[in-house]
């Protein structure tokens, strides 16, 4: 296409021209360019919380995979007559074999349901942790966070193969022709969310990876985060010293981290001698003198003749005594100067080169300190001059208070203090991208740090908490009240890793956090075996958010394990003190359900959006789930109110004038009109937000794009795009 775009230009017709260029436009629009892959059906999620009735579309529970089917009618309440959505004989069936399931499109509509709480600080916010498909939670996020957060870290599943994930209820192995599109499938619309969470000017997005899917990984974020403003990069860090054995290949020891940087930049932080290299580009030990004489491309006399010109020095007190004007064309010989040697920018192949910088620049820079002189030479010849000069890069070391300047020497060049031993003290910088760090061993600070906190609990490669508490503080160091979500919760480090950093410095972070409670391969197997299926509590006790991110996050801060023990040991690095101390925070527990529509009739079901309300307003104090009594509801722990009779404005309005803590207030009502005069009547100094009578309308998400097919290739006709929230969920924010 670029090609045919190039020969478009070379038409001497105009008219010709425009029109051919015209249609190649058009042509380059159906036409796709970069990343490439098959869209998969939508996928499926199990909602054993909803009851089978006749209409709605089912699974078998002993089955797995994308097999649909629709429930006509009962049979003596305790069977149920399906038929295949994909075509098929009618059957009768057990209503307890069945399970209801959605397909991503269909509307649902989400409750929170309250699971365990830690309160360890009160007054300060508090940390989320839903167990939830992440995919649905991040829908859901987007009523109160959408453009709020300030980091998303994720460390999604690698797709290695190994049956550590799932799509559409079927665990992706190496046999399955089609993983990596399914992974790209499944990445891509959780990524689309994400990017809207994220606050568009100051953010940032950060994805761990290995060898298996980074270079999709990279084409499938630049695609989602198109926009020239944002900069992408990756660092490579080593997560195992020991590097893992490889039949026949290399020992793999490390892994990826992309940052996608939205008006952002990793910032300079005291790092430990390890982050950086002490030879090289990145030496420590002192700040670096470059040679003066440009060398590499660029570097003749022709390239900059303006850096042609003669430098004189006192070979005797080793000292430049005066900087000469440039030397027109065709001259090479400089004019004497008593007691001084003139030096040229002549490479050692005897050409003419060129000095790094004009002499205008080149005289500011001997008065600050920054050019030193060295007199070289081997055995029979002569001593000879070389320069040197201090880059912009290393000064800012200086003036940063990296390195501090013990004198000058007799050529006026700054002298520094003791170079620090490799390995001992700290540098102020920004790290390169290789990270070979002791404290990010995944299996010292990751699998064996966990097991201390969950003793016999085991969940595959949990990343060290120091590494995700490192990654974090390039981004929050300076906000002290950063919102962290990670979807990909796993074995919830990333809590554990914002508590560390709050602790260290007095912050206020919070996180949201959400994993799914999936088993691992092998257990579903075993657990199958056994005649037990997904919803049953056995089966559930041990899914990931229940078996292993819960109990983390509650013994992180509590200093206990789940038997009640306090945590043996100490934390290491940046901060040390004992685990049993726990941390000055609070989490709260959530599960993600979904109610049936069916159920809900005006004013009924609110203790199932109050904590989606909490998390509007910012989770302050406690959360509250009771409806409460009379027509308006304030929590006494929580800065919000609910209206839930419009009559009965006039008394919320001075009830509400009691409590000055509250500055959400959520306005019951279906009257578009009557809302926003309640909202004007209230004023700037709360937060007003409108609310359907029939609560769970207003959170109504995994609304599909016109034209998606369900998985039984029927289309599914949205009330509104997923793009958008519902037009009813009215906000007014006069401060």
């Amino acid at each position: 296409m670029a090609a045919i775009e190039d020969l478009i230009k070379q038409i001497a017709d105009p008219g010709l021209r425009d029109q051919l260029a015209a249609e190649v436009a058009r042509l380059k629009a159906t036409k796709t360019f970069g990343l490439v892959f098959e869209e998969h059906l939508p996928e499926l999620v199990r909602l054993p919380a909803l009851p089978v009735r006749a209409g709605v579309r089912v699974m078998k529970k002993d089955e797995s995979g994308t097999a649909t089917y629709r429930a006509t009618s009962q049979v003596n309440g305790q069977k149920v007559k399906i038929v295949p959505d994909a075509g098929g004989t009618e059957e009768i069936v057990e209503r307890d074999g069945l399970v209801v399931a959605k397909a991503f499109g269909e509307p649902m509509y989400p409750a929170l349901v309250p699971v365990d709480a830690v309160e360890r600080a009160p007054g300060k916010p508090w940390h989320v942790l839903i167990n939830a498909d992440n995919y649905h939670a991040l829908q859901l996020l987007l009523y109160g966070y959408e453009g709020k957060v300030d980091v998303i870290y994720i460390d999604p599943p690698y797709n290695t193969g190994a049956r550590d994930w799932k799509y559409n209820n079927n665990y992706v192995d190496d046999a399955d022709l089609w993983r990596h599109s399914k992974w790209l499938s499944m990445m891509k619309k959780r990524l689309e969310l994400a990017k809207r969470l994220l606050k568009v000017r100051d953010s940032v997005l950060i994805v761990t990876i290995d060898e298996k899917e980074y270079a999709r990984l990279g084409l499938l974020l630049e695609e989602v985060f198109d926009n020239p403003t944002v900069q992408f990069q990756m660092v490579s860090t080593n997560v195992n010293p020991a590097a893992a054995s490889r039949a026949g290949r290399f020992g793999r020891s490390d892994e990826y981290i992309y940052f996608v940087m939205q008006g952002c930049s990793p910032a300079r932080l005291p790092l430990s001698r390890e982050w950086v290299s002490s030879r090289g580009r990145t030496h420590t030990g002192a700040p670096r003198w470059d040679l003066l004489r440009r060398s590499g491309s660029g570097a003749s006399r022709d390239d900059s003749p303006g850096c042609f010109y003669p430098i004189y020095v006192d070979l005797q007190a080793r000292k430049i005594t005066r900087v000469g004007d440039p030397l027109p064309k065709g001259t090479s010989e400089p004019a004497a100067l008593f007691g001084s040697a003139p030096i040229l920018p002549i490479r050692k192949d005897a050409s003419e080169g060129r000095w790094m910088m004009g002499p205008t620049e080149l005289r500011s820079r001997i008065v600050q300190g920054r050019v030193r002189v060295s007199l070289e030479g081997r055995r029979k010849k002569p001593v000879q001059p070389v320069l040197y000069y201090l880059a912009d890069g290393e000064f800012k070391k200086i003036e940063d208070g990296e390195f501090s300047v013990r004198g000058f020497d007799v050529d006026g060049s700054m002298m520094f203090a003791e170079p620090i031993e490799e390995g001992v003290g700290e540098v102020l910088a920004v790290p390169s991208t290789q990270w070979r760090i002791a404290s990010h061993d995944s299996t010292q600070y990751g699998t064996r740090l966990l097991a201390k906190f969950i003793p016999g609990r085991k969940f595959p490669y949990p990343k060290s908490l120091y590494a995700v508490e490192d990654t974090l503080r390039f981004f929050v160091h300076s906000k002290l009240d950063a919102l962290v979500l990670d979807f990909f919760a796993g074995s919830g480090t990333t809590a554990h890793a914002v508590a560390r950093l709050n602790k260290q410095d007095g912050g206020r972070r919070r996180s949201i956090l959400v994993s799914n409670n999936e088993v691992a391969s092998d257990e579903e197997a075993s657990l199958a075996s056994q005649g037990l299926q997904p919803g049953m509590p056995k089966w559930e006790a041990l899914g990931i958010f229940e078996y292993v991110t819960r109990p983390r996050v509650v013994a992180a801060f509590t200093g206990r394990r789940p038997d009640g023990k306090e945590i043996d040991g100490d934390y290491s690095f940046t901060d040390v003190f004992p685990m049993s101390d726990g941390f000055e925070e609070n989490a709260a527990f959530f599960k993600l359900d979904f109610l049936d529509p069916g159920d809900v009739t005006r004013g009924e079901k609110f203790e199932s959006i109050a904590p989606i309300l909490w998390m509007l307003a910012g989770c302050r104090g406690a959360c509250e789930v009771t409806k409460g009594s009379g027509k308006w509801f304030m929590p006494k722990e929580n800065p919000f109110a609910v209206l839930h009779d419009e009559d009965a404005f006039a008394d919320f309005v001075r009830n509400l004038a009691e409590r000055p803590d509250i500055d959400h207030v959520f306005l019951v009502t279906d009257s578009t009109e009557g809302f926003h005069e309640m909202a004007a009547e209230l004023g700037g100094e709360y937060k007003s937000i409108q609310l359907y009578r029939s609560y769970i309308d207003t959170f109504r998400i995994n609304l599909a794009e016109p034209g998606t097919i369900s998985p039984a290739g029927v289309p599914i006709f949205p009330t509104a795009p997923v793009t958008s929230l519902p037009p009813a969920l009215g906000v007014i924010d006069a401060g």
